[in-house]
């Protein structure tokens, strides 16, 4: 079932994200890791028809086949096209928002799986590295211990 296949995908892409050294290739993994989950309810839900209508986002197909995942759909639209900026090195990631990014993809990706009455491994803590290397980490400022 390709269906599956992409989910399966979708958690080795959240895998690789997790373990990126750099902010921007935990972001576009992440990244990825939801695109390939939304490409995993569509290739489930749509029908064979989709080529009549010519070629569409497939953020903008996931509200018509999902509509409970619209707002989720809006957000990795918006991130689509900041991924494009900065794989062309035309802004810069910064460690918060990659590791924000990585959470709401495994949100993403677990509600997509249990949408379509998958297997998913809900709960990924151990595959959040707690910092990315050379890159100032979430954690407390000194003196706050």
């Amino acid at each position: 079932m390709a269906a599956l296949d992409l989910i399966e995908r979708s958690e080795e892409s959240l895998a690789d994200a997790s373990h990126a050294q750099r902010s921007a290739e935990r972001y576009l993994h992440a990244q990825l890791g939801a695109l390939r989950a939304a490409a995993a309810l569509v290739a489930a839900r749509s029908d064979l028809g989709l080529a009549e209508s010519g070629p569409q986002s497939l953020w903008a197909l996931l509200p018509g086949l999902a509509p409970e995942l619209a707002e989720w759909a809006d957000f990795f639209a918006w991130s689509t096209a900041r991924r494009d900026r900065i794989s062309q090195g035309r802004i810069r990631v910064t460690p918060r928002e990659a590791d924000d990014l990585l959470r709401q993809a495994e949100t993403f990706v677990d509600l997509v799986a249990v949408t379509l009455g998958m297997p998913h491994r809900s709960g990924r803590a151990d595959l959040i590295t707690p910092t990315v290397a050379g890159e100032p980490g979430p954690g407390l400022a000194a003196g706050w211990a």
